[in-house]
Order: C-alpha cells, then structure tokens, then sequence
C-alpha cells in the first residue's frame, strides 16, 4: 500500500482524521482535504513523519473551488488511488413540518452534492487508468428512517444509491465502490446537529458508541484487499445498538 495515494474528505475530525491516521502507519501517501486550515496543518505535521501529506482547504459545497483544488495538486499528488468521500454533516432533529430550510440544504449540498463534486473531479483518471477505489462513507441512517430524521435519512438514502449507481458504472473499468455505513459514532456530529445544545452531551451517554477508529480500521480493511475483492457494502452499530432506534443504555 506505501505506492498508493488517498485523497479523503472531511479530513479535520472524526472518521476522517483517523482514516488519516490509520492510512499514514501502512505507509498510504494522503491529500488531506477540509474547511479548517489550522486543522489540517495540524494532522500534516503528525502525519509526515509517516508518509507523505498534502492539504487542501476548501468547502465541498463550493463546486468550482472542488475543482480548482484538486487541478491544482502538485506533480507527486496528481494520481489519486483512493478516494475516501467522508465530508458529511447531520443539522437538526426537527419533524418534517417545522424543518429548517437552511439545515435541509446544507445536509443535501455536502452529503450529496459535495460527494458528487469530489468524485466528478476524481473519477476520470480513475477510468482512464482502469484502477481505483471509492469508498463513500454513509449512515445506518441510510438504511431505514427513523422519526424526524426525514431529510438527513434521504441524503443517506441518496450515497447509498449513489454508490450502487457507480459501482455499476464503474464496473467495466476495474474501479472498486464501497459504501460503509456506520451507526452512533462518538465524534462532533452531536454538537453540529443539536447546535451545540446541552443535549448533544448526552447522546453517547450510558453506552460505548462506536469509536472513529472503529471505522477506519474497516476502510484500510476494504482498501487492502487484493485485487479481486471489492467490499460492496458494510452496516456497522456499537453492541448496543440493534438499529437507529433501539440503544441499549445503562
């Protein structure tokens, strides 16, 4: 794996940062992407010591900037193997009557067009070299929809198909496409959906959610396999999880 190139998004917390992590110890050369600067330099001077790093600050929302970025990768970053489409985000917990219109498209801008943007910009020379891995990371909330979730469980809905949507038409060049869907996973998510609310301190509480590096382990796991295996597609809950509504709680 200390040939290959990973460009992973959303790259500043959470499953991306340990994605970062867990690919720099096999020796997986990264371009680091994210909104927060500070953040990412951080990671890259953790990292470089490992393999080697580059970043790119730029909001996935922002289509032309998507595009500008990744052209702009110097010579040694330029052949992108793996692209790890993480960048998503979770605002609000409102019924469908009193949603907010802001929250709506933020969730569909960045876990449904911003995937898309990201993966319009890779996937050509994916195709042209016949090889290649995505792996879109979506949400046991894609599965099944569970009360007041309504749009953040339709743009999870939306990668999942999206992803069988490549997989199919990636399939005559070689590409592998994975969907790995995680359930309750302790990061920042709760502090974005509640808006920082006292509730969001609460919501990992009484059980052991899922850990970032749960789910990276399972992305290297799927990204290493040999060349004749692809895994399609991964549900993953903590033990005290059986489904999005239904948490076993001390």
């Amino acid at each position: 794996m200390s040939n290959k190139t990973a460009l992973i998004t959303g790259a500043t917390s959470g499953i991306g940062r340990a994605t970062a992590h867990e690919f720099a110890k096999h020796g997986i050369n990264l371009i680091l992407c994210g909104r927060r600067q500070e953040r990412l330099d951080t990671i890259e001077k953790a990292l470089e010591k490992q393999t080697k790093v580059h970043t790119l600050n730029f909001d996935v929302r922002d289509k032309t900037a998507v595009f500008d970025a990744i052209q702009s990768l110097p010579k040694d970053f330029k052949q992108i193997d793996i692209l790890i489409n993480n960048a998503g985000n979770a605002h609000g917990l409102d019924p469908i009557q009193e949603g907010d219109l802001d929250d709506w498209d933020a969730m569909m801008d960045i876990n449904v067009k911003g995937l898309l943007y990201v993966s319009k910009a890779v996937i050509p020379q994916m195709t042209k070299r016949q090889t290649g891995q995505i792996i879109n990371i979506g949400s046991s909330a894609g599965k099944e929809v569970y009360p007041n979730g309504n749009v953040y469980c339709a743009s999870k809905h939306a990668v999942v198909a999206v992803t069988e949507g490549m997989r199919i038409d990636l399939n005559p060049y070689g590409i592998k496409v994975t969907a790995i869907n995680p359930g309750l996973v302790e990061t920042e998510f709760s502090k974005v959906r509640f808006k920082g609310d006292a509730k969001a301190d609460t919501v990992y509480k009484g059980y052991k959610a899922l850990q970032p590096e749960d789910i990276a382990e399972v992305i290297y796991f799927a990204v290493s396999r040999p060349a004749h295996v692809n895994i399609a597609d991964v549900l993953m809950f903590c033990t005290a999880q059986a489904s999005s509504t239904i948490v076993n709680k001390n």
